[in-house]
């Protein structure tokens, strides 16, 4: 099978093209070390494939003869919305890049079913205040994880999924939705994938979960991408290492890669050094 690339060039290039489809690949991190920046670049590199080659070519490359972009991009965000995306794309690339893309990136908000329980103002997330007809209905809507369900198995067959983000759900937990039900989803998420033949993107920060629930998620997923800020001298730099991941870490062992340093440019996130055994 075709592998679905990552959109990051270096990286595609060392694992043979991208990742083995039917993956949830878990994109882990402290703040702006680079996993939200890997997910935006993900997605919009794989829409680019689709709506302006020229400027694909220009910003990626080649793919490999193993790489197949898959047909559809889908984002899934809890708490903002197209617009809102759109320009926090564009603080990560070039604004030409973002704008060809997400015309081939489907958006799906789903806002409503997260904030609906809360006490936020009905405004605040739909544009329009509460009506009194709308109180009887409040308790009969779909809960948040059912609604990420029905996105993901109308949507996830064989297409990327980037979920944007799973410490939205850590950090709205209660009685309707508690962590053992998070980390069932993304349990049954994984056994769904295989089938699917996609590939998913699950962002979440390190920063907001326990040792233990990250460790539960790390099983749960076909893959672990964790970034980091890493001090020396003078210098910050942004590292990522493939702490787990059939398919990709094996070869990554083969050539004793053991982490790679990103930097972030027009083009998005990408490899700018890659650190061996020696």
């Amino acid at each position: 099978m075709s592998q679905i690339p990552f959109g990051i060039p270096r990286l595609d290039s060392i694992i043979g093209g991208g990742a083995p489809p039917g993956n949830v690949v878990l994109l882990a991190g402290e703040s702006g070390a680079g996993a939200r920046e890997f997910l935006y670049t993900s997605a919009t590199m794989n829409a680019l494939s689709h709506a302006d080659a020229e400027l694909f070519d220009l910003h990626y490359g080649s793919l490999a003869d193993t790489a197949t972009p898959p047909p559809e991009i889908h984002y899934v965000s809890f708490t903002a919305g197209e617009e809102y995306l759109r320009r926090e794309m564009g603080y990560t690339m070039d604004d030409e890049v973002v704008e060809s893309a997400v015309e081939h990136i489907e958006f799906h908000d789903l806002s409503p079913e997260y904030f609906q329980l809360s006490p936020i103002p009905r405004e605040w997330y739909l544009g329009q205040p509460t009506k009194l007809e709308d109180l009887g209905h409040r308790h009969n809507r779909e809960s948040v994880l059912g609604a990420l369900g029905s996105t993901l198995s109308e949507h996830a067959p064989g297409n990327l999924v980037v979920i944007d983000s799973l410490t939205d759900l850590v950090a709205s937990q209660s009685d309707e939705m508690t962590w053992s039900d998070i980390a069932m989803v993304i349990k049954g998420l994984e056994k769904a994938s295989y089938q699917w033949g996609g590939l998913i993107l699950v962002l979440a920060s390190t920063e907001a979960l326990s040792k233990t629930e990250l460790g539960v998620l790390k099983g749960a997923t076909g893959g672990t991408l964790l970034f980091e800020w890493e001090s020396g001298g003078s210098k910050r730099a942004r590292t990522m290492v493939v702490q787990e991941f059939r398919g990709v870490l094996a070869r990554l062992e083969s050539e004793n890669i053991v982490q790679f340093e990103t930097e972030i440019n027009e083009s998005g996130l990408d490899v700018s050094d890659v650190r061996k055994i020696r």
